[in-house]
């Protein structure tokens, strides 16, 4: 069952007061704002090599503490860097070349996808 001519009038309008009264809300739900950058790639690599660092620090020491520490700094490293890796490929996965559709347009897709097929 698709909108009447009305409704989908409406729902128009009703996204236009939306941009208008917070573009913020209406940026974030027509798109993904994480943008990778090179310098969170760097320091994901960083810390992953202090960590290691760390580790053999502990290792050579004989401290326990001190290894553990090295571990937790290294998994947050390579955790950064995983992330950074897969926003940049979310971000250049090539799109459709035409306009941006706007959210009404984007429900009622998968309105009838879901409904359709």
């Amino acid at each position: 069952m698709s909108l009447s001519d009305r409704e989908r009038r409406l729902l128009a309008e009703m996204e236009e007061a939306l941009a208008t009264d917070d573009p913020r809300l209406q940026s974030r739900l027509a798109g993904s704002t994480i943008t990778a950058s090179r310098p969170r790639i760097l320091l994901g690599v960083s810390l992953s090599f202090i960590g290691i660092a760390i580790i053999f620090g502990g290792l050579i020491s004989k401290t326990t503490p001190i290894g553990v520490a090295g571990f937790l700094v290294a998994l947050v490293g390579v955790l950064m860097l995983i992330r950074s890796i897969g926003s940049i490929s979310t971000s250049r996965t090539p799109g459709p070349k035409g306009a941006r559709k706007s959210v009404g347009d984007r429900l009622q897709e998968r309105w009838d996808r879901r409904n359709f097929e």
